[in-house]
């Protein structure tokens, strides 16, 4: 019968963040034999630092959607819009890639972001074995999405120099764009404090940190 695959920190490895090298038996805040970097077996304090961002995010980003993002001053007069308001003008005056690019970009991907940070997080300190691999790919995709989470702002940037050069009207950023630059900003940091190795901690290896007996604890590889 096959045996259950084992985990590095079931095996007692560490892996050094800066350089790659691979130590094993190296006790927990060690300096690094290559590099003089820190070892340790997870992030520290990494699902407290998350939790933080994420709750700084969720409430930034309540004013983020009702704050006008765009502020437009014509001859017709002055309008603000928020996030969902400027989707719609969008839409209506007949922009529709324009404003599915806001829609997603702005509403959408923060929102699942924080939903799904909010997901793993959870799952992590609950030590839950439940679709590991799932939450794993999904951390995956976040980092992946996350680099077009400004997207938002830089059509905003864009589209108030293109009406300021055709003389038409004067596009400002409104109070807006700042909360939803924070939300952004909060979001990628949470995404960076997770240690999505937590994913595949279960509650057993969490409560035994030994190394494997079978192997030399003062061993090292790099």
């Amino acid at each position: 019968m096959t045996e259950p695959l084992r985990t590095a920190a079931e095996l007692g490895l560490r892996a050094c963040p800066h350089c790659g090298a691979v130590w094993q038996g190296a006790a927990e805040g060690e300096p690094c034999a290559r590099c003089g970097t820190r070892l340790h077996r997870r992030k520290p304090h990494s699902l407290q630092r998350t939790w933080a961002y994420l709750i700084a995010a969720c409430i930034l980003y309540v004013p983020a959607n009702l704050l006008p993002v765009m502020i437009t001053k014509s001859l017709l007069g002055s309008q603000d819009d928020t996030i969902l308001s400027g989707v719609i003008f969008f839409w209506v005056s007949g922009s529709y890639g324009l404003a599915a690019i806001i829609f997603i970009a702005s509403f959408l991907v923060p929102l699942f972001k924080l939903t799904a940070l909010v997901l793993l997080a959870v799952m992590a300190q609950r030590h839950s074995d439940w679709r590991q691999l799932e939450r794993a790919k999904l951390y995956h995709m976040l980092e992946i999405i996350g680099r077009w989470s400004m997207l938002d702002v830089f059509v905003v940037s864009l589209l108030a120099g293109l009406v300021r050069i055709q003389g038409f009207a004067e596009i400002t950023a409104g109070v807006g764009i700042a909360a939803f630059g924070a939300v952004v900003v909060l979001t990628m940091l949470a995404s960076l404090s997770f240690d999505p190795r937590l994913t595949w901690d279960s509650r057993d290896v969490m409560e035994d940190e030994e190394p494997d007996p079978r192997m030399p604890s003062k061993e090292r590889t790099a």
